[in-house]
């Protein structure tokens, strides 16, 4: 067993994730260990990683399919910690020490953490002043509508002036950040590889809830995004592509059934 945490990220197309690479090499808490799943298809090596990182090349069958294989060989490890992080994200230098301690407070559990909008990259790219970039929440705790069977951000676009600063229990954790342990696997399993890409966050909460266990919104967890990165930006075609399959698959299995035809008559519509 070892007293690392599991620090799994998705490599979609290495653009984004050197941010996230130099904020682990400033952690105060060095008892993490980097796993890298390189889903990208692109040869070119890493730089300046961590001492304890791991690069695994897998072939593109996923997001889930990738943090399901980094969760299989941190387990082999011997790690028993998981913190699954987007690779378009950045970190401050508390932030591995934040993860344990609320691993500690939340143990098996899923735990998310305050998420900010990385200046520049707000959906609102004029509403807030200069100072106040880098402090506009993404993400402060979630919910789910289950009338359009849509899974949504609490606080997101305001500007952080401590309101959301309280550690509460909450029903949606984005994947952009989610921490659990060993226990949690073993209840739930793995995450479901067929929704690809989008809503298996959703499916994995959800399954959680149904199983009894609980999620957590932790603000002393932070972490800045520069959201959708990864896969071309908000609004790009293959970020509609899989909301909207998803969003069907989701409510299919999940939602009411007045919800499960209303969302699936509008996309039949809209195919």
């Amino acid at each position: 067993m070892s007293d690392n945490v599991a620090l799994i990220s998705v490599s979609l197309n290495k653009k984004a994730i050197p941010r996230l690479i130099e904020s682990l090499t400033m952690q105060t808490d060095k008892n993490f260990r980097l796993y890298i799943v390189d889903i990208s298809g692109n040869d070119e090596a890493y730089q300046n990683l961590p001492s304890e990182t791991k690069v695994i090349k897998r072939a593109n069958k996923g997001y889930a399919y990738g943090v399901n294989e980094g969760i299989k060989e941190a387990l082999k490890d011997g790690i028993e910690k998981f913190c699954i992080i987007n690779d378009d994200t950045y970190v401050e230098k508390e932030f591995i020490a934040a993860v344990h301690n609320t691993l500690q407070s939340h143990p098996h559990s899923l735990i998310g953490g305050k998420i900010y909008y990385a200046p520049g990259h707000e959906y609102h790219k004029d509403r807030y002043s200069k100072s106040e970039l880098g402090k506009i929440l993404w993400y402060a705790g979630g919910d789910v509508d289950w009338s359009h069977s849509q899974p949504k951000h609490i606080g997101v676009d305001q500007v952080d002036k401590k309101q959301f600063d309280t550690s509460v229990e909450t029903k949606f954790l984005t994947g952009c950040l989610m921490i659990f342990d060993e226990e949690v696997v073993d209840a739930l399993g793995f995450w479901d590889e067929s929704y690809f890409l989008y809503y298996e966050d959703a499916d994995y909460c959800e399954r959680a809830k149904r199983s009894g266990l609980k999620l957590f919104y932790d603000p002393g967890v932070v972490v800045w995004h520069m959201v959708s990165q990864s896969t071309g930006g908000s609004g790009s075609d293959l970020h509609k592509n899989y909301q909207s399959k998803n969003l069907v698959k989701f409510a299919l299995k999940y939602a009411p059934l007045r919800t499960r035809l209303h969302v699936l008559k509008n996309y039949l519509l809209g195919a």
